[in-house]
């Protein structure tokens, strides 16, 4: 079929932007918001002082701009910093000082590896990440810098608003077609 686009930027070379962009920012920007919301709550914590963006990535992205998208958890805003090469760093300084090498066999030793897959919650907290920046989470501070469009309510069976289920049972669409 066809693949419809938006133009961000004309010219040479010409930015579009499709469907198939944004569903790709929105699942890969879902998995990395439901890790985060997988680790806070194995850590009883309900919210986070800080946030550091490592690596080239971590270095362009505007801070307000990933918490709009939802990536990042709710803050301050003046407390989310890139922090540059953080393993180049990090390796650097476990070849150059045996303190530090101790300090991260020993660290590591601690780390609890936790698959996301086995998790009951990652799929609740994916399928919530997909809208922007979140279909439950507030962000209060967030709100207090940019102008955020009105949340839909939902109820407790997960409907939006007024919205009807989209799915119906092979039961009734048997019915309709008048073979029920």
């Amino acid at each position: 079929g066809r693949t419809f686009s938006y133009v961000l930027k004309e010219g040479e070379p010409k930015i579009t932007i499709t469907q198939t962009d944004i569903r790709a920012i929105q699942l890969a920007k879902a998995a990395l918001y439901a890790g985060t919301k997988l680790l806070m709550e194995k850590q009883n914590t309900e919210h986070v002082d800080r946030i550091h963006f490592a690596g080239a990535f971590g270095s362009f992205i505007d801070p307000k701009y990933a918490m709009v998208l939802g990536l990042i958890p709710d803050c301050d805003l003046d407390k989310v910093s890139a922090v540059g090469n953080a393993a180049g760093a990090g390796a650097r300084m476990a070849l150059l000082n045996r303190g530090y090498r101790r300090e991260i066999e020993e660290t590591v030793s601690r780390i609890e590896k936790i698959e996301t897959a086995l998790e009951p919650k990652f799929q609740e907290h994916f399928v919530y990440a997909m809208a922007l920046p979140n279909k439950v989470d507030p962000f209060p501070k967030l709100s207090a810098a940019v102008k955020l469009p009105p949340r839909k309510t939902v109820s407790e069976d997960g409907i939006a608003g007024d919205a009807a289920p989209r799915r119906r049972s092979r039961e009734g669409h048997a019915a309709r077609r008048g073979r029920g």
